[in-house]
Formats: structure tokens, sequence, C-alpha cells
């Protein structure tokens, strides 16, 4: 039976897929090469195909499979018989017997898988996971809503196929072409269990791969989309290191702190002996490097434990307007235009309002030096967007600046590391710290030449 399966399933796929005008060449030539097999065996594989196609579409596209089969499967028998000339009529009226009884049983057959696939189809048909199982020739029999979804590609175009032509369809997009390749090399060739990679929408997606006894020479593919677990897993990375840098602060802030502040006293004493000699020069640059350590000291300290926020309810598009008024001369002086948008009805929100005017003034100084940055080319422009879901008040701060590469970006909240001269690397860090203390949430969005979007999140008060 396995030897008929082999021709069998293809043929009758390619038929179904053709819809109505589809030719029955397929079954012709099959008819010529199943001359001399039991016909037994034939109705048995036919069956068998037939239910699994009917496993990857609705009831309504199921039933027109089952009629459409039988048409094939009389073309099919007619062809057989045919060229087995020799065949007396006894056995011809048995072969009709048999045909006739098929075709009185598939309706109940219909009916009793609809009652087995009904009870199953919907958990395969709508898990958030996407399913695809090809048998031991490679032939694709089943695939769910989700894959199909993914391949951007109706179900049943696709089952019958084998990889190859999935991959060579017609309607399939070069991007999804190049994940396919990529799975391929990764997970048969490679012989990989599991393969994670990006979406076009930007979205994680996790490939497993299941084969061997278990499935009887088939074997299973699932996509998951893990973006929600990658995030928990970049917040959990971000919380050790942010845990890691209050560890080594509270063990060295004091014993740098102290020595500083004596040395500040002494170079104080010393300053009119300086002013003597005319050296009071050094004296102006000393105290410059010490009250700069010390503030460097200060951010290091914050980034490490920022003090619980005392929280009370206010307006976020009054504090957003007041900020802005405080950055407007800077803003001038570098030739960037800030404007405020919202959409926003008197929402509150309940903050910590020194603190989230840190947050906010950092973003926006972070973005003028993106700007300053283009500014001979094009002017700088600030777009802060307001918006609410009814949970979460939402506060996108969007530049035209040159925007970051995707490098850049991951490690954009890690303390120390920044992309400025004069920078401590430590601004964001603190930010990204004090809104998760108020139960928010912080994402960064950039591309090369595209500019940078920062967007907050933050609880609406009750």
């Amino acid at each position: 039976m396995q030897a008929i399966r082999k021709r069998y399933f293809p043929a009758l796929a390619e038929y179904i897929r053709g819809g109505k005008d589809a030719s029955l060449h397929q079954a012709n030539e099959l008819g010529k090469q199943l001359f001399g097999y039991n016909q037994e065996e034939v109705l048995a594989v036919h069956e068998e195909c037939v239910q699994e196609l009917a496993a990857a579409v609705d009831s309504k596209e199921a039933a027109k499979i089952y009629h459409r089969s039988y048409i094939f499967l009389t073309e099919l028998m007619v062809i057989s018989r045919f060229e087995s000339g020799c065949m007396e009529n006894r056995e011809q009226s048995a072969l009709e017997e048999k045909a006739i009884r098929l075709r009185e049983l598939m309706p109940k057959s219909d009916r009793s898988f609809e009652r087995v696939k009904n009870k199953y189809e919907n958990v395969l048909q709508h898990m958030d996971s996407g399913i695809a199982l090809f048998d031991s020739d490679g032939l694709l029999s089943f695939i769910n809503v989700q894959m199909a979804k993914l391949l951007d590609i109706p179900r049943k175009m696709l089952v019958g196929c084998n990889i190859r032509e999935i991959f060579l369809h017609r309607e399939l997009k070069i991007s999804t072409k190049r994940t396919i390749l990529r799975l391929y090399r990764e997970m048969f060739m490679k012989r990989s269990r599991y393969y994670e990679f990006q979406h076009k929408d930007g979205k994680h997606l996790l490939a497993t791969v299941t084969y061997g006894d278990q499935l009887d020479g088939d074997f299973l593919i699932s996509v998951k989309d893990v973006s929600e677990y990658k995030q928990i897993e970049q917040s959990a990375l971000q919380n050790d290191k942010l845990a890691m840098l209050g560890k080594i602060a509270a063990a060295i802030a004091h014993e740098i702190r102290n020595p500083l502040t004596s040395i500040r006293g002494f170079i104080q004493l010393l300053r009119p002996y300086l002013l003597e000699v005319g050296k009071e020069e050094y004296a102006r640059i000393i105290l410059t490097e010490i009250d700069r350590a010390n503030n460097i000291i200060y951010e290091f300290l914050n980034s490490s434990k920022p003090s619980a926020p005392m929280k009370q309810a206010t307006s976020i598009e009054h504090l957003i307007r007041e900020v802005v008024m405080l950055t407007e001369s800077e803003s001038l002086l570098r030739n960037c235009e800030i404007t405020v948008e919202s959409q926003l009805s008197d929402a509150m929100v309940s903050i910590d309002i020194k603190q989230v005017k840190q947050v906010i003034l950092n973003l926006l100084k972070n973005a003028l030096d993106a700007v300053e940055e283009v500014r001979h080319n094009r002017r700088g422009k600030i777009d802060i967007l307001l918006s609410s879901d009814g949970q979460y008040v939402r506060v996108i701060i969007k530049d035209n600046g040159n925007g970051m590469d995707k490098a850049t970006m991951s490690r954009l909240f890690d303390p120390f590391f920044t992309t400025k001269e004069e920078g401590t690397g430590l601004g964001l860090s603190v930010s990204y710290r004090i809104i998760r203390n108020h139960g928010g949430a912080i994402r960064v969005d950039s591309q090369v030449g595209d500019g940078t979007e920062f967007s907050i999140y933050l609880p609406l008060a009750e």
C-alpha cells in the first residue's frame, strides 16, 4: 500500500487543488501505472488520502473534496479497467460493486470522520503555534491556520506539496523563501531540533522539528511566537545588570566621594597661593574635574538604586509641556523644533514628578544631541505624542536624527554604555529603572537614517 500511496497522494492533491477546471490527466496516467495492483488496496489508499486532505480544511470545503475525489477515483478505475481488457465480466462487476459501495460509504465516512475531526481540529487550527506535518515521503499532509498565515498562502493550496513545491510556489514571498532556506539548512542539513529567527514584522519566532519513531516516519514542524519571552529575558538580564551595579555602587561610592571632598577643600585653601604665582587656572581646572567626578558618582548611585517614588496624581500632559518649556531655549539655539500632540483629555497619572521629569528631560536631551549631528543637512525636529489605551498613558518622543543600528539598540540601557564623547552612559539606565519602579515600561525603536522613537508607558491613576 505504501507504494500506491506514494503515487496516489500527490496526484489526488494536485487535482483537488486545481479546482473545477482541473484536468483528469493525473487520474488517467495513474490508472495506467496502477494496472495490476490489488483494487481493494487502491480503494483503501484513496480513502486514507481523502481523509488527510479533508483534515486541512473546514467542513464545507471537506464535502467538496470528498465529491471531487470520487470523480478522480472513477476516472482512475475506468482507465484501469480499460487497460486490463482481458478482465472477465465477473471481475468487472465486482469492481463496479466496490466502487458503488465506496460511493455509498463516503457520506457515512465523511460524517464519522467529521465527528473526530471537529473534536481535535479546533485545538490544532487555533493554536498560537504554526503546525505543519510532513509524511515519510516529504509530502505535506496537515497544516493549521497559523502556519498558513506565516506562509501567507491558503492551506488548501499547500496540502499534498513537498518542500520543493512549497518553496517554488508562485504566491510565496521572497522574504519567506529566505526564511525557509535558513530553516532547511539549520534543521535538516545540520540536524538542529530548534532554530530561532526574526520574522519580517519584527517578531521573534522559534521553530521546532520533531521526527523519529514516535511519528512513524513523519516529521512535525512547529513555529511559535516567543517575542514576549524575549522581552522578559531582556528585562531579567537588564535587572541583573542593574543589581550588580547596585552592589558595586554601595561598595565604592563613599570610598571615592570622601577623598574627593578632602581634595576639593585643600585645593580651595591653596587657591590664593596659586593666584600669587599666576597658576590660578590650575585650581579652576582641578575643581571642575573634581565636580565632574562627583556628578558621575551621584548618577552612579542613582542608577543603582533610585529612591522610592513619592507618587502624587498629576496631569501628564501638563508635565510634558512644562518640560518642553524648560528645553525651549536650548532647542532654538540648536535650530530644532519641538512639537507636542496630545490625544488625552486630562489624563492623570500617579508618579513622582521629580523623577519622571528627570526621565523626560534626559530623553529630550538625547534627542537634541541626535538631531544636532545632522542639522547641516536638515532642520532638527522632535515630535512628542501623547495617547492612552485606557490602562496606560503612552508618551512617544521621536526625533529625525541619524538613528541607531541594532547592535547599539541592544546595549542602549546598559550602564556606562554611551556613544557620546563626554557621556557617562548612566542616563538611560537611570531612566529605565525609574519607569520600572513606577510600574511602567520604556521601549525604543530606531533605524539607521530614519531617526529614533522612545515610548514610555505609565499606568493611569486609579
